[in-house]
């Protein structure tokens, strides 16, 4: 593919030259999420732009959350309208808990109750050793990774009812960490961990917790965030040789967010091209 321009994070899917698909022409719903509310985290572009279509087009209603990419929110929004379905958006910084509690209060303000939690807003960086990571960037990936997670469904729960469902979004790098991106996997390995936990936690209230573990998936994080080299090479030392694309794993999220689904609980399911996860 032609050479990715490098970004300064957060990057944007409008200034890549490689554009992601999200499947904005190959999604196809069939009413599996019929009448349902989701809020769904980082949802303007990546993973969380693909899982807006697709539930869209499944029949949900979509609170988008997203941090400052106004352009490809938009974009995001627009998809989900031309599904038919009502799009709210919400700007801010998910490492503030203020801000995790306020996307949840928009939602019950919107629709009086939240079916489906998509906690997928993520950031990490690439370093080639402990010493170089700053203290700051430490603290705002675990703020941003996982106790947005925390504050997120701490919020939620209170608005959902019996046969709601929570969704992580892990990665492989959660029990096959890469040393370089060592701050983002110890809060994907805490994800899946927490996720368990909540699965235990909130089943007696009919409310399912799950994750999902993507590997390399093309998005803007990757440009962004790691040395040309790597971006170059990127997704090529899987099993099917590639790295995958947002769209091909918006099909979990919609499985796990469904009512077909019921029996699902505790699980983390890997999307990673064959890398297997422990």
């Amino acid at each position: 593919m032609p050479e990715e321009p490098a970004q300064n994070p957060p990057a944007t899917e409008e200034a890549m030259r490689n554009k992601p698909d999200h499947g904005e022409e190959s999604y196809r719903g069939s009413g599996r999420l019929e009448g349902k509310v989701a809020v769904i985290t980082g949802a303007d572009s990546g993973i969380g732009k693909a899982v807006a279509i697709a539930y869209a087009r499944e029949g949900a209603d979509v609170l988008i959350s997203y941090l400052s990419e106004d352009a490809d929110a938009e974009d995001t929004r627009k998809w989900v309208e031309d599904a038919g379905r009502k799009a709210v958006l919400v700007r801010g910084d998910l490492a503030d808990p203020q801000q995790c509690r306020a996307v949840v209060e928009r939602a019950v303000q919107e629709w009086g109750r939240i079916d489906i939690l998509v906690s997928n807003a993520a950031f990490q960086m690439t370093h080639e050793s402990v010493e170089e990571i700053p203290d700051e960037e430490w603290d705002h990936t675990l703020a941003t990774n996982l106790s947005a997670f925390f504050h997120l469904v701490k919020a939620a729960v209170p608005h959902m009812r019996p046969g709601s469902s929570i969704i992580g979004s892990s990665s492989v790098n959660s029990d096959t960490p890469s040393p370089t991106l060592m701050p983002y996997a110890a809060t994907k390995a805490a994800i899946a961990n927490m996720t368990a936990s909540l699965a235990q936690l909130l089943g007696p209230k009919g409310i399912r917790a799950n994750s999902v573990a993507p590997g390399p998936i093309w998005t803007p994080l990757i440009p962004s965030t790691m040395p040309s080299e790597k971006v170059e090479s990127f997704g090529k030392d899987t099993p099917l040789g590639r790295p995958g694309q947002p769209a091909e794993l918006a099909p979990v999220y919609v499985l796990l967010g469904s009512d077909e689904a019921s029996y699902v609980s505790g699980a983390r399911v890997a999307v990673t091209g064959g890398r297997p996860i422990l």
